[in-house]
């Protein structure tokens, strides 16, 4: 177990056993008056996080409680976020910039979201395009972005087709060479990667954030 103070160790629980008129305030205190580093605390709520997955994989956690998940590291990261730039004057440099939206057909939107949150707190310059995203919408928003990596999120099986439709509409328009593409949502795993012509699949956000280190030459 990692050397987490009693408080720590409270959030955590509290964060991953879905008691979130416990642990906001508590992460309010930690972050407003504690002053504890709100990388640290955001490390909390990631390790939270993994809890929260592993508890929807083994079927004991349903959508409703990934949803409260996102919920709650939403209103944590409000807080953290605007100490975390203030602490860095602003002057944190981006380690790349990665455009992500849930494809046409799929308005999930709490995997891409929570995805967007961890690659935003470790570094990345992040636009998120929203969900049903048109594959026009995608290659005007790449123009304009000129992303490092592309991320399509999908929950529902339709989306691997609007995935590779997607993709098949980049290569087309000559631009697929230009950026890494990573999937995510729902049953993915080799076999969609393979079928969609994506680079590859995360199956968390853990992943995801692995993926685009890896793709931009950072140290794990």
């Amino acid at each position: 177990m990692p050397d987490w103070t009693d408080t720590e160790r409270q959030l955590v629980d509290w964060l991953a056993d879905m008691n979130e008129d416990e642990a906001l305030p508590l992460a309010k205190r930690m972050l407003l008056d504690d002053k504890v580093d709100p990388m640290h605390v955001l490390d909390l709520c990631r390790a939270a996080m993994d809890i929260v997955g592993k508890r929807f994989e083994e079927g004991e956690y349903f959508l409703p409680e990934l949803v409260l998940a996102g919920e709650m590291l939403d209103k944590i990261g409000a807080v953290a976020k605007p100490l975390i730039k203030q602490g860095s004057g602003g002057e944190q440099k981006k380690l790349g910039k990665v455009l992500i939206g849930t494809v046409h057909g799929d308005l999930h939107d709490i995997g891409k979201n929570i995805v967007t949150f961890m690659l935003d707190i470790n570094g990345f310059d992040v636009r998120d395009i929203g969900i049903d995203v048109p594959v026009k919408k995608f290659i005007e928003e790449i123009n304009a972005y000129q992303p490092d990596v592309v991320g399509l999120s999908g929950f529902l099986t339709l989306a691997f087709d609007s995935m590779k439709e997607t993709i098949t509409a980049f290569e087309k328009e000559g631009m697929r060479p230009k950026f890494k593409i990573m999937i995510g949502g729902g049953q993915i795993d080799e076999t969609v990667r393979k079928y969609t012509g994506a680079d590859a699949f995360g199956v968390n956000a853990v992943e995801a954030v692995s993926l685009c280190r890896k793709w931009m030459g950072v140290a794990a």
